[in-house]
């Protein structure tokens, strides 16, 4: 049996304070004609990363509201692994080889855990390159199977395209964070276009106070009482960290007390991401005022909370980016973001009302001065942030997008 994954349970009913009586009733509504139907999510990994998080709060809310649901990951070695990485990175379009080794490694891997995938379900959601050939070794005897691809591959790495769409055009469903996202010569029965969402009572994104926020900043050295620059997300090329170090070097020169930190989660289906830390690491060389942390640091969801509350101002450099959960959290708190104009970032980072827009490390660099420079207009971008995500990217908002989908997958 492929391993499953233990949540906590949640209410629904302990958000309406937050999105409102008429949201929850909404949900239950769509809940309704669902009751007991079985579903599994499945992905790669239980804990690093936005998909991880999403589902510890999607699958038991789903529990709550009638729906049979569970949680999967499949398995894998680190050859599995490191393959599996450079499809991510090729399906974005990295010029990277794709090797008649590497294909074989991960058919064998899909293979033995479609073995490993038991009982039946009315909604099988299969997240991802990881375990995308699941329904192929599988077969479909039943039940609605979608495919959830959370990256970007509208622009993918012909070789890896071409070896993947066979694979996804079986699924009755794709599941994409924008339609441009969808590559090219792949259609579903049903397409559906669902962007991600953060929890508001998530230990990260709970509302935390102001001076704790900072005590729990301080604890990794930081000096509390000096501007602070901080960007959150894997270690990973896509994310420019690099970037990041170059422009808060610009914004340096003009404001000599500023830090920078760098705070991760390294995801046990992403080997490559040591090799960046490393990278990262070096690029930062002797500056004592950049602080390079991961979860292997104790840097967990209420940690990460605290840095974008504590922060002035929050960057998401991003080169590619599927979505940028990272970039959700902090406008939640109240904070404006300095992210590249890439992907689902343009969705929640409207220029100038929001946070801003940017393409190269020098725009980072003017954009993240300005906010310094000009606190009150900083406060008001974020004040106009949080309502924008109350709006648009909380799960509430994402349970009903998938009690949409699988209602109209039953339905034919």
């Amino acid at each position: 049996m492929l391993q499953r994954v233990d949540v906590k349970r949640k209410a629904l009913a302990d958000y309406a304070p937050i999105v409102g009586d008429e949201i929850v009733a909404g949900i239950r509504a769509l809940a309704e004609p669902l009751q007991g139907a079985r579903v599994v999510h499945i992905n790669a990994t239980a804990f690093g990363g936005g998909v991880a998080e999403m589902f510890s709060s999607l699958v038991p809310l789903m529990r709550d509201v009638g729906l049979d649901a569970e949680w999967q990951v499949i398995e894998g070695e680190d050859e599995f692994f490191n393959v599996t990485k450079a499809c991510h990175n090729g399906l974005q379009g990295m010029d990277i080889a794709f090797t008649e080794k590497m294909k074989s490694i991960w058919q064998r891997y899909n293979e033995a855990n479609a073995a490993k995938f038991e009982g039946e379900y009315d909604f099988i959601v299969i997240h991802d390159p990881q375990p995308a050939g699941l329904l192929h070794y599988h077969g479909h005897d039943g039940g609605h199977w979608a495919w959830r691809c959370h990256i970007d591959t509208s622009h993918p790495n012909p070789a890896y395209w071409n070896f993947f769409a066979p694979y996804i055009s079986e699924y009755e469903a794709g599941i994409f964070t924008l339609e441009q996202y969808v590559g090219p010569g792949v259609s579903f029965d049903h397409l559906a276009i669902i962007t991600p969402t953060i929890d508001p009572l998530s230990p990260k994104n709970a509302p935390m106070a102001e001076d704790k926020a900072r005590d729990i900043v301080a604890s990794f050295g930081v000096d509390v009482t000096r501007p602070l620059i901080t960007q959150i997300s894997r270690f990973d090329p896509w994310k420019d960290p690099l970037g990041v170090i170059d422009a808060y070097r610009i914004v340096k020169e003009r404001i000599p007390e500023v830090q920078l930190a760098l705070v991760g989660s390294m995801a046990s289906d992403d080997p490559e991401g040591w090799y960046y830390v490393d990278k990262t690491i070096r690029h930062a060389g002797e500056d004592f005022d950049v602080y390079i942390l991961h979860n292997f640091h104790g840097v967990g969801g209420l940690e990460v909370g605290a840095f974008q509350t504590a922060s002035d101002v929050v960057v998401q450099k991003s080169t590619r980016e599927g979505f940028g959960l990272v970039v959700t959290e902090p406008m939640w708190k109240g904070k404006p973001v300095v992210g590249g104009n890439v992907g689902g970032i343009p969705l929640q980072v409207i220029d100038g009302k929001t946070g801003f827009l940017v393409d190269t490390v020098e725009a980072c660099a003017e954009k993240v001065l300005y906010l310094l420079e000009h606190p009150e207009e900083s406060a008001q971008m974020g004040a106009d942030a949080r309502e924008h995500v109350r709006d648009n990217f909380l799960t509430t908002r994402h349970l009903a997008d998938y009690l949409r989908l699988f209602s109209q997958l039953a339905a034919g």
